[in-house]
């Protein structure tokens, strides 16, 4: 795929931003699984500049996280990896096929329903090597730990997608490293309210996990 000089040094300032926030945002939830908001920024990047860059963002961000900071190794490298594509990926390929609202509404979800599952299905085959622990109790862990971690994980990458696109993309817009021939969308507020819902339920959530609530 060629890229622009342009393209190029948006896909890279994406991918600095994402490994930033790995860096100095990680809220640990559940046993060894933190929250870091990356996928956000990738997500973004997936909707801007499509499917493709938010995958290269997803590898770069994973690599440099498991050369640097990260203590899981591989493994970890390739979960980061399978998680934030599942997710990110799905969501761009989807809205590049209905460039709208609804369009950015439905990646988000699918992407949540594929990431959900797809982690799931990872954690079962890769987790008890990660553990050391046999397979039986990785098991039992599943529907307890794995899958609230992911369905939290998902509420928030959707909600703080859907609030920060617009204002992410209009402050591009305004360095001049996204066209302003992008086409622009009106400001919803039923977005911004679904958003903060949706936020609002997953640090209830969150809260809930850790048990503070």
């Amino acid at each position: 795929m060629k890229m622009n000089v342009k393209k190029m040094v948006l896909t890279a300032m994406l991918a600095a931003v994402a490994y930033l926030l790995v860096c100095f945002i990680r809220i640990p939830v559940v046993l060894f699984l933190s929250y870091e908001p990356k996928d956000v920024i990738i997500t973004v990047g997936g909707f801007l500049l499509g499917p493709m860059t938010a995958f290269l963002c997803s590898a770069v961000v994973s690599l440099v996280e498991m050369v640097t900071i990260s203590t899981t190794g591989p493994i970890g490298c390739v979960m980061n990896l399978l998680s934030t594509c599942s997710f990110a990926c799905v969501a761009a390929v989807i809205y590049k096929k209905r460039h709208n609202l609804m369009g950015a509404v439905l990646g988000l979800v699918a992407g949540s329903v594929v990431m959900t599952a797809a982690m799931l299905l990872w954690n079962w085959l890769i987790t008890p090597w990660y553990m050391g622990q046999p397979r039986e109790a990785v098991e039992a862990l599943l529907i307890p730990a794995f899958l609230p971690f992911n369905l939290l994980k998902a509420g928030f990458n959707t909600a703080l997608t859907l609030m920060l696109y617009k204002p992410l993309v209009s402050a591009l817009r305004r360095t001049g490293l996204v066209s302003s021939s992008t086409p622009k969308q009106k400001s919803k507020i039923g977005i911004y309210l679904i958003g903060a819902v949706l936020l609002i339920t997953c640090i209830l959530l969150l809260l809930v996990l850790q048990g503070k609530l």
